[in-house]
């Protein structure tokens, strides 16, 4: 299982190639730098809180996770 902190870093980590990616899009579209930038902050934010707890949803969830066996047995 992950830890939080583990989490947060992924989904930082990963919104900001999202907001890249979005904040592009959005100027390539309208060709409006400040606009496009706004919209990147406003997902960035509220994308990172919607991952961190997909990420902690999906660590309670069992399935496809293998189950390791001790090294040793008493």
């Amino acid at each position: 299982m992950e830890t939080t902190r583990r989490s947060i870093a992924k989904a930082v980590s990963y919104r900001v190639v999202g907001t890249l990616t979005t904040s592009l899009v959005v100027f390539i579209a309208i060709d409006r730098l400040d606009l496009a930038a706004t919209v990147g902050a406003l997902d960035t934010f509220f994308k990172i809180f919607v991952y961190v707890g997909h990420e902690r949803l999906w660590n309670r969830i069992p399935y496809g996770r293998q189950q390791r066996e001790p090294e040793y047995t008493i």
